[in-house]
């Protein structure tokens, strides 16, 4: 062996041994030190590193790195195996749609303060007089996925209660098909099913269809949720005498769409009430299709649907069409705050003997081939909902608060700023930049989307956000890499810049005391740039430019010893909101409107603001 390949060997086992002993404090090769390297390039001040951005680089190497990169490069798909060595080196969260444990049984059952994802398969089967109770059930997970197939089919007398399921997850992803196919009798009892879920995703397929007086109950089903989808689909069909009630149903909650499918569809005596169903939520859609049709003798009724809502879209198609003797009930209906938007196309066309009423009815309906006129009843119609003054439940207690609030000895109400995603972490530019964030089938594709799946509408939700246009005066970008980030940061604000986030999540939900405060640049008027987690595979933040700010930074202490502290927050206080909606939660929350008042809110666990630095 020659000379210089020797020097060249010990040139390399020194040059890691020093590594390893600390001495050069990064590998070179991996994707941390090479974002290292850009943050000096292009960050002129010398304030130290961020340590909660830099532990949400890349895990990956150059050996990674490159063959993602070739294989990307030439079939931008990955082989099941690829795609799994891809999730798991570049420690990403590929599995919204994991495999399922199987439970098999027939007996009673008691799941109390139960943690797990099962599969439930001819589970009470034929069962007769018997009781199945799922309490505290997959609570405070991250992703709790259940599956119940052909669950209590053909039983008699067989009740279901579901409480306090699933609650306070991240991804709840449950499917109940042919749930009580068949059922004589008992009743299914969902209480604060999936409440305080970030992305709900439930499908409902046969429920209770060819049933005999099951009856049914959703009491404070899926409260205060965040953007997820409930889909009802032949839900009740050729069921005979079959009750239902719907009471708080998604209420309070964020963009939840619900999809009701051949609803009760050749049903017997349907029974149906939807009492409190999307009350004081945010932009809820909801659509019913071929619900109540060819059915005898129903009654339905919507009480305070959808009452106090942010606009909110819903959709009747279909509805009682050619059914017989239906009786349908709207009180309250759609009186959102701000208008939503409601379709009625061939409602109760074709039925006969039927009787439909709308009491206290909400504005901006349309009505397209509606019936005959026979037996309809409109009474209060209101024309204009902006009329409605109300307090919407759903903006979170602490969400929102005046500037005023931020000095040394207040005791404030913590909103709920815990980091619900899944940990994650961002992809190298490298990669980031071979999978274009405006095409939704391509990345489906390399993540291996198939069907209606949750994956994929966490992929849909995330870039139809990206999408979105930009408000007045704003500036956005969509980040998949912290090299993106400060490139968007430093274009704003320019080099001399750092980034902020709040330490932890200790005080969420809880009423705290402010300990010294401290304005940033000095409590002036500045701009930020503010960026926000999404939910997505890898780590992907939504940024956007926040002109005329004042940013803050509290020492945050225990109410009870008034001098422990717990928590170092930042808070921004928008000075400027003229260009704000009037159905913005801050107003409901604060009780005013856009241009008349600043509003402040703390940055959440792993969200992040940059300013210039002081």
């Amino acid at each position: 062996m020659g000379r210089p390949k020797l020097l060249k060997i010990f040139f390399l086992f020194f040059f890691y041994m020093n590594v390893s002993c600390g001495e050069i404090k990064q590998n070179p090769l991996t994707a941390k030190a090479s974002l290292i390297r850009y943050w000096n390039r292009k960050i002129s001040n010398k304030h130290p590193k961020p340590v909660f951005l830099l532990s949400k680089a890349s895990p990956l190497n150059a050996i990674d790195m490159a063959i993602l990169i070739t294989k990307l490069a030439s079939q931008y798909t990955l082989s099941s195996h690829d795609l799994s060595t891809f999730c798991s080196s570049a420690n990403l969260f590929c599995g919204f749609d994991s495999n399922l444990q199987k439970h098999d049984d027939d007996e009673d059952a008691d799941f109390a303060s139960y943690n797990s994802s099962k599969h439930f398969i001819n589970y009470g089967l034929a069962g007769l007089g018997s009781q199945d109770s799922f309490k505290n059930y997959s609570i405070g997970l991250n992703m709790p996925s259940d599956s119940f197939l052909r669950y209590s089919p053909a039983s008699t007398g067989h009740d279901e209660r579901f409480n306090s399921y699933a609650k306070d997850a991240n991804i709840g992803s449950d499917v109940f098909t042919n749930y009580a196919q068949g059922a004589t009798g008992g009743s299914g009892e969902f209480t604060s099913y999936e409440p305080e879920v970030n992305v709900p995703n439930i499908k409902f397929a046969s429920y209770d269809s060819d049933g005999n007086n099951h009856e049914l109950s959703f009491a404070t089903y899926t409260e205060d949720t965040n953007s997820g989808s409930q889909g009802f689909i032949s839900y009740g069909k050729n069921g005979n005498g079959v009750p239902l009630q719907f009471s708080n149903y998604a209420s309070t909650s964020n963009i939840v769409g619900s999809t009701f499918t051949g609803y009760s569809e050749l049903g017997n005596g349907a029974n149906d009430s939807f009492k409190g169903y999307s009350s004081d939520a945010n932009d809820p859609n909801n659509n019913f299709k071929a619900y109540g049709i060819g059915g005898n003798s129903g009654l339905h009724s919507f009480v305070d649907y959808r009452d106090g809502a942010n606009v909110g879209d819903d959709t009747f198609q279909f509805y009682a069409r050619n059914s017989n003797s239906a009786r349908v009930s709207f009180g309250n209906y759609g009186k959102s705050f701000n208008e939503g938007t409601d379709t009625f196309k061939e409602y109760g066309k074709g039925a006969t003997g039927h009787g439909i009423e709308f009491k206290v009815y909400g504005a901006n309906n349309t009505f397209k081939g509606y019936g005959d006129g026979k037996g309809i009843t409109f009474a209060r119609y209101i024309n204009q909902s902006s009329g409605i003054a109300r307090h919407g439940k759903w903006v979170e207690d602490g969400k929102f608060f005046r500037e005023s609030m931020l000095k040394q000895g207040t005791v404030i109400k913590m909103p709920d700023i815990k980091d619900k995603m899944p940990r994650r972490s961002f992809l190298p530019r490298s990669i980031s930049s071979k999978l274009p964030l405006n095409d939704h089938d391509q990345l489906k594709g390399l993540f291996h989307v198939h069907g209606n799946s949750t994956l994929g509408h966490v992929i849909d939700n995330a870039l139809s956000e990206c999408e979105r246009p930009p408000s007045p005066g704003e500036t956005k970008s969509c980040v998949g890499s912290v090299e993106d980030m400060i490139d968007f940061a430093v274009s704003v604000l320019g080099h001399n810049v750092v980034v902020r986030t709040t330490e932890n999540a200790n005080g969420s939900d809880q009423r705290v005391v402010l300990g010294s405060v401290k304005g940033i640049n000095g409590g002036e008027v500045t701009r930020s740039v503010s960026c926000h987690q999404s939910l997505f595979p890898y780590m992907l933040y939504y940024c956007h430019s926040v002109p005329k700010v004042r940013v803050y930074e509290a020492d945050i202490l225990n109410l009870e010893t008034k001098a422990k502290m717990i928590n170092h927050g930042v808070a921004i206080c928008h000075l400027d909101t003229s260009d704000w909606s009037p159905g913005h939660g801050a107003f409901v929350a604060l009780g005013s409107g856009p241009g008349l008042i600043e509003v402040c809110h703390w940055i959440f666990e792993n969200d992040m603001t940059w300013t210039i630095a002081d």
